[in-house]
Formats: C-alpha cells, sequence, structure tokens
C-alpha cells in the first residue's frame, strides 16, 4: 500500500511513510531499483527479528540474501542497547550496523549512508515504528516503508507510543492510494 505524501497536511507528513508492507519481505530489490534505490537501511527489533531476539525467521534470511545478490546495500539503524546481539545479527547475516543517536535524529542514518556511500535520493529506511524509523527516514527526505510489527512483544516505552501511533493512522489513512 502506498500513501500520497504529498496530499496530507504538512504537520502530518513527518509521520506518514510512503509505504506499508505486511512484511519486509514484500519489499523487492526490483521495486526498490525502479525508485533509483541503491540501498536500505533496516530497523532491526520487530522489523527483521522478534523484539529483544536472535531468530531470524528463514522467509527474512533468504530475503536478506536477494537483496544482497541485486546489489542493494543494506545496512542495520537500531535503537537496540544489546551491542552484543547487534554485532552477532551483523556478522551472521553480512549487514554492517551504524551506531549514532538514537532515531529520529538523523545523525546514525547519515552514518549509514555514509559507510553504504549512497546519497538520501537513493536509500530507503524499513522499520515498524512511526515515531522512530518513518520520522527519522521523513526528515532525512529517505524513501520510507513502514513494517507492520512481526511480534506484538516490544518495549513498554514501544507499547506507550503505539496508542498514539493508532490515531494518526487515522489521520493518514485518507491519503492512502487506491490501487
Amino acid at each position: 500500500m502506498r500513501f500520497e505524501r504529498e496530499r496530507a497536511p504538512r504537520w502530518l507528513r513527518r509521520w506518514c511513510p510512503n509505504e506499508y508492507v505486511q512484511s519486509v519481505t514484500e519489499i523487492t530489490p526490483e521495486s526498490l531499483q525502479a525508485r533509483g534505490i541503491r540501498a536500505l537501511l533496516l530497523d532491526l527489533d520487530n522489523t527483521l527479528t522478534p523484539w529483544r531476539s536472535r531468530e531470524v525467521p528463514p522467509e527474512v534470511e533468504a530475503w536478506v540474501k536477494r537483496m544482497q545478490a541485486a546489489g542493494i546495500a543494506l545496512c542495520f539503524v537500531s535503537n537496540t542497547r544489546n551491542m552484543a546481539r547487534l554485532k552477532w545479527l551483523s556478522e551472521r547475516l553480512g549487514i554492517p550496523y551504524a551506531r549514532g543517536a538514537m532515531k529520529p535524529r538523523r545523525d546514525m542514518l547519515r552514518r549509514a549512508l555514509q559507510m553504504l556511500n549512497v546519497p538520501p535520493k537513493h536509500a530507503a529506511i524499513a522499520g515498524d515504528q512511526l515515531f522512530t524509523d518513518i520520522w527519522g527516514g521523513n526528515r532525512l527526505g529517505l524513501y520510507t516503508i513502514w513494517v507492520h510489527p512481526m511480534h506484538p512483544r516490544e518495549f513498554i516505552g514501544t507499547k506507550i507510543s503505539r496508542m498514539v501511533e493508532r490515531w494518526i493512522l487515522r489521520q493518514i489513512e485518507p491519503y492512502r492510494q487506491r490501487l
């Protein structure tokens, strides 16, 4: 599902993704390349793995390999405080990670783009939270893909922000493109 962000009120655009998918596995290298996107920044918790888990579903692992084989550069941009887990997943999947100020601040996202040597106009971000992943990506001019959270278990602060997120989603619904 896509959104017509330019039609949304200015105050709402910061949280309005360009696109919504049920799972990262719905994102194809072909659809990214058709938009001129060469790099995809990835949230970790509830986007690629369940919260606080090292479990990578087999279909997600296959998707990562497909993206890499197609030449899409990938980089983790996670707010996780568990560096050992982030490093382990980085090594296991062959995906580098960027550290910096927490999303939605732009520092970590800029660092990831520098690592991949890609300007914002040729990059996208995929994540499960409007207030971190989507807002951060929109602040930097990235193509933003909101992913349905893969598991209901999450940080208590995220559970609280989900209540406000549901209200925002009702506000952006009129700007959903009818395909």
